[in-house]
């Protein structure tokens, strides 16, 4: 083959590749989809779930029932303090224990209530033991539940 034929091949090949770059560029943002193709796009990518705020009217659904009065003792223990309570997680003395509560109960009923509520810097207990939504009047009672179980 001569060497322009060559050259002319290699131009040709040059054009011919650029033409078809330039339609697959041309065809990708020519791409319309329908209405279901966007249905479906949108139901993949949509959130699994939502934060809704108290007071928040866009959020749908019924709001949660508020509980009629303050817990119990044993429904706070039950629901908040138990995790950690009965298995000694964290170095919390386990209810039942009297050797372990006994020096705590010598403090006084005031001084577990501070660290029901405050929570004890340093150890595992944390403020209300996590129950955030817990009155301190319940968390007193918690206390109270847990001291009376102790002794």
């Amino acid at each position: 083959m001569p060497a322009e034929l060559k050259q002319d091949f290699a131009v040709m090949t040059r054009i011919v590749i650029s033409l078809v770059a330039m339609v697959l560029a041309a065809s990708a943002i020519a791409v319309e989809l329908t209405d279901a193709q966007r249905a479906e796009i949108a139901e993949r990518i949509q959130p699994v779930g939502e934060v809704c705020l108290q007071g928040d009217a866009d959020c749908g659904g019924a709001a949660a029932a508020v509980a009629s009065g303050p817990r119990s003792g044993e429904e706070v223990y039950n629901s908040a303090c138990m995790a950690c309570h009965t298995t000694g997680a964290g170095g919390a003395p386990v209810l039942g224990d009297v050797a372990a509560w006994a020096d705590r109960i010598a403090k006084g009923t005031e001084v577990l209530y501070v660290s029901g509520v405050q929570g004890v810097p340093g150890t595992g207990m944390i403020a209300k033991g996590g129950c955030m939504n817990c009155s301190d009047e319940e968390i007193h009672a918690a206390v109270d539940y847990m001291i009376a179980g102790s002794q």
